[in-house]
């Protein structure tokens, strides 16, 4: 099992996020290939290394051509509402269409923005510019080269950011056309996000809190309090706790409050865990503390200290329920891929009879609950069912640790499960018994039996 801890001390932002998945192991070249396929012009991505406050640290940071710049948006660049010598400084995170009021300098220097270009010289030029909404987004999601999961994920966060701006605006999510997740910018952070977080395959996500600035922002609609209405909508929906700090600006973009909705799976972090991978992911604001989230790759299945006996943890998983009649079987198991793609632990169908004695299945899904909604989008886009039960469920879970045993054939994985009793379970861990199949060319019986004489 791959453990994720986000440590949000600093807040977190779309392009925190994917520079510091990249930094964990995240695939550049598998990132920028993807990307490659994606029907959306206008930017180039630069991946970097920064220093913030002396520590190491990736950048990730997308370039927008001068043609992609959004007049809806220029006060990102310092020509709104300021006042005769001023100018706004424009170090932000790239997924964030605000800029904190307290961000303001007399100096000539920040006259440049992050994107390279004097926007003063472009001012006088009109462009084209376009305000997608979900359903234009998604288009280029579906046409872009991705795995299940990531499609899926890359969906899900971009349905949590268009429910929260239109619970803001007071409108439905289909009439939701805005530039804040519709910029070209936002749209690359949040795909490359899912790009990065699918191939690590992650299976748990500790966020216990997210450190949120104070003060106000100036964004297009005017002056309001930190933190911003999406994001606030976002961490009530989801159950997201803040922590304010006396940082004056915006710490908590609405994309960053997004991505941890759409992934977390968990708030409390063991208590004892092992560190396999530290990254650590720059924002682009300068305070006085570092701008950068770190990410950490950790074990806690030898240090899981939620006992119940020497031998025992504590776990809560969700059930997720719904009976159906009338779906053909390739619908069925082409969803049962989905939902394992999307981050299940388990699928299955039961078969049942239902009312005017009809044979029908029942669909049982286990998942955390941080998956619980992007599974159940699943359901109802592939299946005809209309409704799902859920149901929270405590489970008692045997401590297990993995260990190496040597065969004739190369090492593989024993997963070594300890009873109450003292005595253990080891069982062969089938995907290092896959991966030694296929590498030495041996049968997966052949492969066991080697294991079994050890």
């Amino acid at each position: 099992m791959r453990e994720l801890y986000l440590e949000c001390y600093s807040g977190i932002s779309g392009d925190m996020s994917v520079a510091a998945l990249l930094d964990i192991g995240a695939s550049e070249e598998h990132l920028r290939k993807t990307l490659k396929t994606m029907p959306l012009s206008g930017y180039s991505i630069e991946i970097t290394r920064v220093k913030k406050s002396g520590i190491d640290a990736c950048d990730f940071n997308v370039i927008l051509d001068k043609d992609n710049h959004d007049h809806d948006m220029e006060y990102l660049h310092g020509h709104s509402h300021k006042d005769k010598g001023e100018t706004v400084d424009n170090k932000t995170d790239t997924d964030n269409k605000h800029i904190s009021e307290n961000a303001v300098t007399d100096t000539a220097e920040n006259e440049e923005h992050h994107h390279h270009h004097n926007h003063d010289d472009e001012h006088s030029h009109h462009h084209s510019h376009e305000h997608r909404g979900l359903a234009e987004i998604n288009d280029i999601i579906d046409k872009t080269e991705l795995t299940i999961g990531a499609r899926e994920l890359a969906k899900d966060i971009f349905l949590i950011l268009a429910k929260a701006e239109a619970k803001a605006h007071a409108t439905d999510i289909e009439n939701v056309h805005f530039h804040e997740v519709g910029a070209v910018d936002s749209i690359v952070d949040i795909v490359a996000f899912a790009v990065c977080f699918d191939e690590l395959k992650i299976d748990r996500v500790y966020v216990p809190f997210l450190c949120e600035g104070a003060g106000t922002i100036r964004c297009q609609h005017g002056v309001i309090p930190v933190p911003v209405p999406a994001v606030t909508n976002i961490v009530a929906e989801h159950n997201i706790v803040l922590s304010h700090t006396h940082i004056k600006g915006e710490l908590v973009t609405p994309t960053g409050a997004a991505i941890v909705a759409a992934v977390r799976t968990d708030t409390d972090i063991p208590s004892k865990y092992m560190i396999e991978k530290v990254g650590y992911g720059a924002g682009k604001r300068d305070y006085e503390v570092p701008s950068m989230l770190r990410a950490m790759l950790i074990d806690s299945e030898q240090h899981n200290v939620k006992d119940l006996s020497d031998t025992q943890t504590k776990d809560c998983i969700y059930k997720l329920e719904t009976d159906i009649d009338d779906c053909t079987s390739e619908v069925l198991g082409y969803t049962m891929e989905l939902l394992y793609e999307a981050g299940a632990r388990e699928v299955h169908y039961i078969p049942i009879y239902m009312k005017k004695n009809r044979p029908a299945y029942e669909l049982v899904v286990i998942c955390g609950q941080a998956d619980i909604d992007k599974l159940q989008n699943i359901i109802f886009r592939q299946t005809t069912t209309i409704g799902i039960r859920r149901t929270a469920m405590e489970r008692t879970i045997l401590k297990r640790h993995m260990e190496k045993a040597v065969t004739p054939y190369g090492e593989v994985n024993i997963k070594v499960c300890e009873l109450p009793d003292g005595g253990t379970k080891r069982y062969p861990e089938y995907e290092s018994v896959k991966k030694l199949c296929e590498t030495q060319n041996v049968s997966y019986m052949d492969a066991i039996n080697s294991i079994k004489n050890i």
